[in-house]
């Protein structure tokens, strides 16, 4: 197919470039920030209104609903491009109102529009194992298909447009409170004298097991904590899942504490780092740190 892809971020560079190698043709929007990899990879167009009028099937990979947004309906952008029968994908994670709202502008254009963010970080959008949850038709899915599976391994349409949304902001609940929970232990477990890698060791082998306890924990230990997930893009994903438990009459009381850890993080100066370093918060209450710094 011919794709358009906009967003060569972090996640979206590997992205991207597994669409390539899976055979599809690639556009991308002029940036000054990309690098010689891309420009040699990728047909390189002015705007995104050029890639949307190039491709059959145009995805977004950008941090917010504004950006969306932008990308969308701004000047230069995407709408200005389209032709009834194109198909718009959102890989990003941003509101499930905004999310309707959008796809409900795109369909005037007699366009398809599928909402797929993804789970995975920088490391499975590397290895081409992302987890994709999907809303929208089934016939816009099955035409999409091959291409998720060129960039993920666990893909699910969830529901109509939107569902794919609230499965992510679901999912970050999840992640997040569970950093919460890893930095807790191994704050509480090194301070109490124990060292903090056997206990990681130890827990690895029973019910607290987890990806996050496996991957966040050791960076943790280990005080890596450049980002492969932005501690600011983890608040910007539960600030949308407090809004929608708001407007749900849905109480998220654990969400909401772990919300302010990562604010505090910010406020620290940590917004940039990786969303295990919210550890960083649990250290300060505690007065100790898991490990020394590197």
């Amino acid at each position: 197919m011919k794709i358009g892809f906009i967003g060569l971020g972090i996640m979206g560079k590997p992205m991207a470039l597994h669409l390539k190698s899976a055979g599809h043709e690639v556009c991308a929007p002029e940036r000054a920030s990309l690098t010689d990899e891309l420009r040699g990879a990728l047909t390189i167009l002015p705007d995104a209104a050029a890639v949307a009028r190039a491709a059959e099937v145009i995805i977004l990979m950008v941090p917010d609903t504004p950006d969306v947004e932008a990308a969308l309906f701004g000047a230069g952008g995407v709408a200005e491009g389209l032709a009834p029968g194109k198909l718009v994908i959102d890989m990003s994670s941003i509101s499930p109102t905004a999310t309707k709202a959008f796809a409900a502008k795109v369909a005037e254009k007699g366009c398809d529009y599928l909402d797929a963010p993804v789970s995975g970080g920088e490391v499975g959008a590397k290895n081409a194992s992302l987890t994709i949850m999907v809303g929208g038709s089934d016939s816009a899915f099955q035409r999409a298909k091959p291409l998720f599976e060129a960039m993920g391994k666990n893909i699910t349409l969830v529901g109509e447009t939107g569902a794919g949304q609230t499965c992510k902001v679901a999912n970050q609940i999840i992640v997040a409170l569970t950093i919460e929970a890893v930095g807790e232990a191994l704050v509480f477990a090194s301070k109490a004298g124990a060292d903090p890698a056997k206990v990681r060791q130890a827990l690895m082998g029973g019910l607290a097991t987890s990806r996050i306890l496996e991957l966040h924990g050791e960076r943790m230990i280990k005080r890596t904590f450049a980002p492969g997930f932005r501690i600011e893009l983890h608040q910007k994903d539960l600030n949308l899942a407090l809004q929608a438990g708001k407007e749900l009459g849905v109480a998220l009381p654990n969400t909401a504490s772990t919300a302010q850890l990562f604010a505090a993080c910010a406020a620290m100066g940590g917004a940039a780092d990786d969303h295990s370093g919210m550890v960083k918060a649990l250290e300060t209450l505690a007065a100790h740190k898991v490990a020394p710094d590197a």
